[in-house]
């Protein structure tokens, strides 16, 4: 069989309809457009062989790969086991800021170009950092908890737990980069003073207004509100302990929609049941789903959301028009624009 097949592998957030509609305005009818829907979010993502956050099965995946030499997904599991038993394989997108359901060395032994999606859910996770914010700042959610259980939270007008603005506080990003620049341009709309800590960021990255610091630990201690913006990796894994989060001053706030392993849980309630820090605003966690007896459950004055902070239709629907726009480059010979294994692209 020629390799001249596209397999679009969706799910219930990024439609495999999304994708085809996509690809097939780039492509037109110069390929078939496969298509495979895989079973998240109804199914929690998880491991799968060696990659994680993956959703599907290497078997399921394998079938469908039979004949296409180009690949788009969400969350399939791209395997050292799919990659060995899909030959004629040369491009995959994935749909995400990083692909993390992709073994990527195991990509570049086969000779596979890996594209990702950087940016996609950008707007959508600085917008819900904020309301995320205002939510745990305010006592919104709260107040909420209360009404519906029946109660009238008159006690928020108590000087001791009424809520503070965002405007005139001083607000630490740790994480300056698509999303983190995103939170700096809101909150300074509400007036905050905004501090940012990033290595990998130079004077002239920041913004007019925004105070770029050296120091994590200066941020900390002079920050009301801290909102977690770095990746994953080795240096930034439990970036957030207990040593840091004694720096903030107390009555303090944390909102967290980066990732869980950036923060130390513990001492995260710690801080809490002790009443150093005023409140948390969480979106991410370091098991997820979050298991029914996580001591978050039952921790005071925490915010919780099901790790939602990239999640609008905008999102899925820019993360198919950015995975269909690299395959239109690569399907015309241009060089493609966000590849996460460019030694392939040397080889070839």
């Amino acid at each position: 069989m020629s390799a001249r097949a596209i397999l679009a592998a969706g799910d219930d957030f990024v439609l495999t309809r999304l994708f085809a509609e996509q690809l097939r305005e780039q492509v037109g009818g110069q390929r078939q457009v496969r298509e495979l829907t895989l079973p998240w979010p109804a199914r929690p993502f998880g491991t799968v062989g060696e990659v994680r956050e993956a959703s599907g099965d290497e078997d399921e995946l394998i079938a469908a790969l039979s004949g296409a030499d180009i690949a788009v997904t969400h969350l399939a599991p791209f395997t050292e086991k799919v990659f060995a038993n899909a030959p004629d394989l040369r491009l995959l997108v994935v749909s995400r800021g990083g692909p993390v359901n992709v073994n990527l060395d195991a990509a570049t032994r086969h000779g596979v170009v890996v594209c990702y999606a950087p940016g996609r859910n950008a707007d959508a996770v600085a917008e819900f950092t904020v309301g995320l914010l205002i939510a745990t700042c305010r006592n919104l959610a709260a107040g909420h908890a209360e009404l519906a259980q029946g109660r009238w939270g008159g006690h928020y007008y108590e000087y001791r737990h009424a809520g503070f603005e965002i405007g005139g506080s001083t607000v630490g990003l740790v994480g300056y980069g698509a999303i983190g620049s995103r939170v700096a341009r809101l909150l300074a709309a509400f007036g905050a003073k905004v501090l940012a800590y990033d290595p990998y960021v130079g004077e002239d990255d920041v913004e007019p207004g925004i105070t770029r610091l050296t120091d994590l630990a200066e941020l900390l201690r002079q920050s009301r509100v801290v909102s977690l913006h770095q990746r994953v990796t080795a240096q930034t894994r439990g970036m957030i302990g207990a040593a840091e989060l004694a720096l903030l001053p107390p009555g303090a706030v944390l909102i967290n929609t980066a990732r869980g392993a950036v923060l130390d849980y513990d001492a995260l309630c710690d801080a809490l049941d002790s009443g150093h820090l005023a409140a948390a605003g969480l979106d991410v966690y370091p098991d997820e789903p979050l298991p029914e007896r996580a001591r978050l459950l039952s921790t005071p004055n925490v915010v919780l959301s099901p790790h939602v902070a990239g999640c609008s239709r905008e999102v899925a629907q820019r993360a198919a028009r950015i995975c269909a726009a690299e395959v239109g480059r690569w399907t015309r010979g241009e060089p493609v624009a966000h590849c996460a294994n460019p030694a392939v692209l040397a080889g070839t």
